[in-house]
């Protein structure tokens, strides 16, 4: 693996904080707080094929039944102005899916651009 410079490291630490606020909102059903974290054009792509814009994701938060939630980040990587970080859900204990989210820096600010959803 390739040590990271200092510019490297900061974004990574910059990525993995929205990741975490990614995370935190969800856990929370705060589309407020996701707004914040989703770029305006971003996508979500899901094992059957369906494809969620931003506006539908948010509005189905409010939606989701509450549950222990907790993720597991299992890799996280920074390639100049894009950034992916890779994970799994449980809820209430059971696994539910396996992620891949694509960041991207945009006029000096790191947004999600993206997700991968996989079983």
């Amino acid at each position: 693996m390739l040590p990271l410079n200092d510019t490297s490291q900061a974004d990574l630490d910059a990525v993995l904080l929205l990741d975490d606020r990614w995370n935190a909102a969800y856990h929370r059903r705060s589309p407020q707080e996701m707004a914040e974290v989703l770029a305006d054009d971003w996508l979500a792509f899901f094992p059957d094929g369906q494809v969620v814009f931003k506006r539908d994701a948010l509005d189905g938060m409010a939606r989701n039944p509450p549950s222990t939630l907790v993720f597991e980040r299992h890799a996280s990587r920074v390639f100049g102005d894009t950034a992916i970080t890779r994970g799994t859900l449980y809820a209430d204990g059971e696994r539910i899916q396996s992620f891949l989210r694509v960041y991207a820096r945009r006029t000096d600010e790191w947004h999600a651009v993206s997700v991968q959803v996989v079983p």
